[in-house]
């Protein structure tokens, strides 16, 4: 961003808002890291991890308006791409480890139903 010293005042309005926009958005993005830490479920981690790649993604997007660089916009996309495959992996990875409990709980109340009903025959 070339800062001249005359701006006229819509150029002063759109500097000003952008800069109000990446400063809410850093601070929305920091509640959303202590939510990623702190969340009491690894379902609300997931969703705040993915809201946090998309608030980066809108932060990226406003930056490119604000210093007037196309390539950040492809810089964007490109993030957008790599936080869709790092949300659907700890997916995955939540979903297995998650499937392999409720097998291992399942097989052990199924062992101890069995052992039960054999004792009383």
């Amino acid at each position: 961003m070339l800062v001249k010293e005359t701006l006229t005042g819509i150029e002063r309005f759109h500097m000003y808002t952008y800069l109000g926009v990446l400063i809410f958005m850093a601070v929305i993005l920091f509640f959303c890291l202590l939510r990623a830490i702190k969340g009491p479920r690894v379902a609300d981690r997931i969703v705040s991890v993915n809201m946090m790649g998309t608030m980066v993604m809108v932060m990226i997007a406003v930056l490119s308006l604000l210093l007037k660089e196309g390539y950040l916009m492809d810089i964007c996309l490109i993030y957008a791409m790599i936080s869709f495959l790092a949300v659907v992996v700890i997916t995955k990875v939540y979903i297995g480890i998650y499937a392999e409990r409720n097998t291992r709980d399942c097989s052990g109340d199924v062992a101890g139903i069995s052992e039960i009903s054999r004792e009383e025959v």
